[in-house]
């Protein structure tokens, strides 16, 4: 499985999984464009990568559709063209029930998770479907299948994410453009700044391996997800629980 003379986007690409999709990526041969609402921390990463020169990092935030456009364009000067792309960038948001839950942050996780998506993957199609291939993996959760208590906002970003996926990947079923995503259970990431020491607990504790997902496990499933041996599967959702989906 190799990505030679591909580009790939990979959003969120700073840190936790999309980090280690973007390493896993550059390690087979592909050039990478990171858009990421902290750039700083991205080139902290890459400074001193052996494949620094395969990295472009352009500061995005994908809850802005003109940025969204604008990272798209530079891209392509950059690297020619945009083969895949796998968006990583999200928050998890406070955690509290329904009736408390803050208005503010409930349109700010909506606004990222789901409709940045919808941005990110809108961006890149008509690029993906002139030169007749692509491949879009876009990261949900296990908590859009299952629903976590105490985080409404996220649960239901994430499920949106899923519907999304599967209808662009019946949108593009004639081209040889696949649209997947995945469905991770919890990694130990900064995303976990955002959450309760009991959130977190409670989301182990749904987990049959009884361990939270390694980034490198999640970033192996993407990538062959994001290459042309995934020559079939479209519209499909990849788990990635450790045992805790029902489905």
């Amino acid at each position: 499985m190799q990505f030679n003379k591909c580009t790939a986007v990979v959003t969120g690409g700073a840190q936790g999984i999309g980090l280690s999709v973007v390493n896993a990526l550059l390690q087979k041969g592909s050039k990478v464009a990171i858009w990421d609402q902290n750039p700083r921390t991205a080139q902290a990463a890459f400074d001193a990568h052996p494949e620094k020169s395969n990295v472009d990092i352009i500061e995005c935030d994908i809850a802005d559709w003109q940025r969204v456009k604008k990272a798209a364009e530079d891209t392509e000067k950059r690297f020619g063209q945009i083969d895949i792309l796998v968006n990583s960038a999200g928050i998890a948001g406070p955690n509290a029930t329904v009736e408390n839950y803050d208005n503010a942050a409930w349109n700010q996780i909506i606004d990222i998770n789901l409709t940045g998506t919808y941005h990110v993957n809108k961006a890149v199609i008509a690029g993906m479907k002139a030169r007749n291939y692509g491949r879009i993996v876009n990261i949900a959760s296990i908590a859009g299948k299952e629903g976590n208590p105490n985080a409404s906002a996220y649960s239901a970003s994430k499920a949106g994410v899923i519907g999304l996926t599967k209808s662009l990947g019946k949108e593009l079923a004639s081209f040889d453009i696949a649209v997947n995503c995945v469905t991770p259970a919890a990694a130990r990431t900064p995303i976990f700044d955002q959450m309760s020491q009991e959130h977190i607990d409670y989301m182990l504790s749904k987990i049959p391996r009884n361990r939270f997902l390694e980034v490198s496990e999640a970033a192996g499933m993407i990538c062959w997800l994001a290459s042309s041996e995934n020559s079939f599967t479209t519209g499909a959702v990849f788990d990635l629980s450790g045992g805790r989906a029902t489905y």
